[in-house]
């Protein structure tokens, strides 16, 4: 088939969407299968559409689907789809209805949906090749990472927060990779690194780069208000980093219900408790590693092609 793959933000921005759309295209091609990725659906002849986001790619589902009535056409439900425009914003709900089918990330996302579209929704994890670390991590130094851009849903500088309250004898640092996306958050981060010498942020940087970072660190703090699922959740599990974060249905439905690394949105005392015991405890450290491991069945790369040629199947 000729497929179209619609994400929204430039494929030049390293974000989480895109992340998604150049994987997806790979797995799409390894299934026999011509894949073009566009932000905007441009007209052209095609057997189906993906699109990336139900509010923001709107206008491209419509087009697709005035178009070609009769061909079939996935809506991919992010996290600011499912956890507020689904709720509030018409676009993203008439996406929802022209779509023959809707993908989530995982499975507590279909609590956000109404009855009437379980049916044509399907759950397809994200995956992520594994990258080990090709040098040993620091000693002397418990290193935790931060890998998201500057933007109000991640809540970006509640780690660094949480680390000013850090007794003496802790050794932890945070390393934050990501762009700003808000003026008002670049500037608090810059001041923080300035103010904070636990924490550093040194902006976007390459894929692979980000990649060795997360996987030469101790522990990833994922502090987000809201995620549909996450890329860098399921960077760390195959990378066997282990996971500090919000407790959230878009990571929980990935993580488990009962892990036991989760912290209360905003909380930063909470998130201060459980860094520092992950530092100074071993038992609770590997507790934490044994839980990620334990659900990385869901994010190897054969489940999600397979996931994905069982919807295609579906279409056909």
């Amino acid at each position: 088939m000729k497929i179209q793959l619609i994400t929204p933000q430039p494929l030049d921005f390293n974000s989480g969407n895109k992340i998604t759309a150049v994987r997806w295209a790979r797995v799409l091609r390894k299934l026999g299968h011509k894949v073009n990725i566009e932000q905007k659906y441009s007209g052209k002849p095609s057997d189906l559409l993906v699109a990336l986001h139900a509010r923001r790619s709107y206008k491209s589902i419509r087009k697709f689907h005035d178009v070609y009535p009769h061909l079939p056409l996935i809506v991919v439900l992010t996290g600011t789809d499912l956890y507020r425009d689904i709720h509030t914003d018409r676009d993203a709900q008439r996406s929802l209805e022209m779509a023959d089918r809707l993908v989530v990330l995982q499975e507590l996302a279909l609590a956000e949906l109404p009855k009437q579209f379980h049916s044509k929704t399907r759950v397809i994890y994200q995956s992520a090749e594994p990258y080990r670390a090709t040098s040993s991590r620091s000693i002397g130094v418990f290193k935790v990472c931060v890998i998201g851009h500057l933007r109000e849903e991640k809540d970006p500088l509640r780690t660094a927060l949480a680390v000013r309250r850090l007794p003496e004898t802790s050794t932890i640092e945070v390393l934050h990779v990501g762009r700003s996306l808000d003026n008002g958050l670049g500037k608090q981060a810059q001041a923080e690194a300035a103010n904070n010498p636990r924490y550093r942020w040194v902006g976007e940087l390459p894929y692979w780069v980000t990649r060795r970072v997360l996987a030469r660190s101790h522990l990833l703090a994922i502090t987000s208000r809201m995620e549909g699922s996450s890329n860098v959740l399921c960077e760390a599990i195959v990378s066997n980093v282990p996971v500090i974060a919000s407790k959230i249905p878009g990571l929980m439905g990935t993580l488990g219900k009962n892990y036991p690394g989760y912290f209360p949105v905003g909380d930063t005392a909470e998130l201060t408790r459980l860094l520092l015991k992950a530092e100074s405890d071993g038992a609770f450290y590997r507790s934490l590693k044994r839980c990620c491991a334990r659900v990385s069945v869901l994010v190897r790369p054969r489940r999600e092609i397979a996931s994905w040629k069982m919807l295609l199947r579906e279409l056909q």
